[in-house]
């Protein structure tokens, strides 16, 4: 993808200006409230500089599009969506654009199992096993055995619900890490799009736990398994239950585990950053997510729009309330960002100056993380999508991309973040 021309870039801008004065029709004013940079807190040269600092991607030819919002007390302040969705086609990424949040899933996972525990369906002490059986007992492995077969020990404990939710409870991806516990997953195809969460669960009973429950944070399929929890406790499919239970009353028209085919043209297309331009990408996680699915991966399923993202958002951002319906109370909020790690780990590996806690990373060193404030909470997508809430500024960012390349959206991340806390004239 070339560099935009002068017209086509003013083209974008009027697209822009547009989608300011559309927004109370296109985001439901009556939920979300728009607000000047000024009175929330800003300079408006600082968010103009955000809009271009986002933008510019897109005109480097690095990203097909991009969209992006920030609020602060709750209001409105930017939002923005530039490019194209459809690059081929030329078609503009807007604000209904619905993504592929992969990872972003796990938020919503984690506040759906949340809800379990406040009406006393569990507790984040449990053993997993308790709830499902097929997981008990598990061998854990300890070094490389012949013929593909790890040698193992027995688990020290049951994975706890508190260690699945903070991915320390044993499990692994198949895809992030090297031993011959990933080797079986990879083999077992865990994560089989076309199977179900029930099937997952049949085949992590027969695989080693790749290291001992409560020992150390490995990122894995732990969400998925909560997903499934959700179904055992719930009596209902994970799809179900979130849709009745989350997005239904929260306003997530959008949200969900495929794209029906009357949505298909609001669907973006999945791009990946290379020395010669924007191409597909190389691995299937630019799918295209058919309605109706049978897998409801809670660690990475979901599809979403940055409109539905910002209600949920700002409903944890608010205590677990938005706009009279209350999802989760205040102290679940807390406690879903609140250090988990196990005694001794300082912070999660491959992120500097973070801990864990459910479904989520908290930053502990404001100087390693851009200058998020201490406590905020977040997650991202392999895919690109990537938000944060800073409790201390209340504020909210959410950006949104289809881009494979994980080294330039983790720099994307990097600049939005410093052009937010630049942009902010009144601390709180």
């Amino acid at each position: 993808m070339k560099k935009n021309t002068l017209a086509t870039s003013l083209r974008h801008l009027i697209w822009g200006s547009a989608l300011a004065l559309a927004l109370p029709f296109t985001l439901n004013a009556q939920e979300i409230e728009r607000a000047a940079p000024e009175a929330a807190g800003f300079s408006s040269a600082g968010v103009q500089a955000l809009a271009d600092g986002m933008r510019a991607a897109v005109d480097d030819g690095n990203l097909a599009g991009v969209v992006s919002a920030l609020l602060r007390d709750g209001k409105l302040v930017h939002l923005d969506a530039y490019g194209y969705q459809d690059v081929e086609n030329q078609i503009p990424v807007t604000e209904d654009t619905i993504f592929r949040i992969f990872s972003m899933t796990k938020p919503v996972t984690g506040v759906a199992l949340m809800m379990l525990v406040e009406e006393g369906k569990l507790t984040l002490d449990d053993a997993v096993s308790r709830h499902i059986p097929e997981l008990a007992n598990l061998q854990v492995a300890i070094e490389d055995g012949p013929g593909g077969f790890p040698v193992t020990e027995p688990a020290r404990h049951e994975m706890t619900v508190r260690e699945l939710m903070s991915h320390t409870g044993g499990l692994t991806y198949g895809m992030f890490s090297r031993s011959q516990v990933d080797s079986m997953y990879v083999s077992a195809n865990i994560l089989d799009g076309n199977g179900t969460l029930k099937d997952m669960i049949d085949k992590l009973a027969r695989i080693p736990l790749r290291q001992q429950p409560g020992s150390l944070w490995h990122y894995s399929v732990s969400v998925d398994v909560q997903g499934y929890l959700v179904e055992v406790l719930s009596g209902q499919t994970f799809e179900e239950f979130l849709q009745e239970r989350l997005f239904t009353p929260l306003g997530m028209v959008d949200t969900g585990f495929g794209v029906p085919d009357n949505k298909r043209d609001r669907f973006a297309n999945m791009y990946q950053s290379t020395p010669d331009g924007l191409q597909a990408p190389g691995d299937a996680l630019g799918g295209d997510y058919p309605d109706p699915a049978t897998f409801f991966g809670g660690g990475g399923g979901l599809v979403s729009t940055i409109g539905d993202y910002m209600k949920f958002t700002q409903m944890l951002s608010n205590g677990g309330e938005l706009n009279g319906v209350r999802i989760l109370s205040p102290q679940s909020v807390e406690t879903m960002r609140t250090n988990q790690l196990p005694a001794g780990m300082a912070e999660i590996p491959g992120y500097p100056g973070n801990q864990f806690g459910v479904d989520f990373a908290i930053v502990a060193d404001p100087a390693r993380n851009n200058g998020m404030s201490v406590g905020s909470y977040w997650w991202w997508g392999i895919g690109g999508t990537w938000f944060w809430i800073d409790p201390v500024e209340n504020l909210t960012f959410i950006g949104m991309i289809q881009n494979r390349n994980l080294m330039y959206a983790r720099q994307l991340q990097a600049i939005s973040k410093e052009l937010v806390y630049g942009a902010i004239t009144e601390r709180k």
